[in-house]
């Protein structure tokens, strides 16, 4: 197995599904994928994210590393038209992960055309979107998607990914944390001393759809003396809800 040029990536198919690709693709379709991606992931554009933007290139450098070493047999059968083989110029619906989770209608920009567009829930990056009409000649086109992480969540592949605050002192003494995720609050319990700071919520990433399988959450866990204990998080709540009046009543 050859060394992997960055610790951001773990293996071959992390990489490929962080720039999209869900098929065998061509030096000029990693390409695209790979600028579509970078484009998306720069920390100083709207929505940007830096950790996503090195993972991207990370991505970029392992498979460029790892193409010579597989390539595909002469034998096998035609593969897929790659969804990431057009060129860099050609249209991209860009969407959020919540998008994603949850699907329904978006408002997207073709060319000079702007209108609405019906997503699936559960839809991946690299998958394509029908649109009727969107050609020049009145053709449908076949649009890819690509997920762009936010502040709060990243998809990569089937999984979702994000991060949050926990006190310092909760880690080093073990307890319950309680996570704020998109599904609503999860429980965990936290081993003093724990190692790795990543937990992995099961069955909360994207929603299974045709070939995907359901995905998970992962949480990185980031040590901070600014976030509130248990029994403190407790005594805020309290204090918002029970007001003098009440208490009086």
């Amino acid at each position: 197995m050859r060394a992997r040029p960055s610790s951001e990536i773990a293996s071959v198919a992390e990489a490929r599904a962080l720039l999209g690709l869900s098929g065998p693709v061509d030096e000029a379709g990693l390409k695209a994928a790979f600028r579509t991606a970078v484009k998306a992931a720069r920390p100083d554009a709207p929505g940007g994210d830096e950790t996503r933007f090195r993972k991207v290139i990370a991505a970029w450098r392992t498979l460029q590393e790892d193409s010579p070493a597989s390539p595909a047999p002469d034998t096998a059968p035609a593969p897929a038209p790659s969804p990431w083989a057009a060129s860099p110029a050609d249209p991209v619906i860009v969407i959020t992960p919540q998008q994603a989770l949850k699907g329904g209608q978006i408002t997207t920009t073709v060319g000079t055309r702007t209108g609405r567009v019906r997503l699936p829930k559960g839809v991946r990056s690299g998958d394509r979107i029908r649109l009727k009409g969107a050609g020049d000649n009145g053709s449908a086109l076949q649009i890819p998607v690509l997920i762009k992480g936010d502040s709060d969540l990243t998809a990569i592949g089937n999984d979702l990914y994000m991060t949050c605050p926990i006190p310092t002192r909760l880690l080093e003494d073990g307890g319950r944390l309680e996570i704020r995720t998109h599904a609503g609050p999860r429980s965990a319990w936290i081993v003093a001393g724990q190692q790795p700071l990543r937990l992995r919520l099961k069955d909360l990433g994207l929603p299974a759809r045709g070939k995907h399988p359901q995905g998970h959450l992962f949480v990185t866990l980031i040590p901070s003396e600014d976030v509130p204990s248990a029994a403190e998080d407790l005594l805020i709540r309290f204090t918002r809800v029970w007001t003098p009046d009440r208490l009086a009543a």
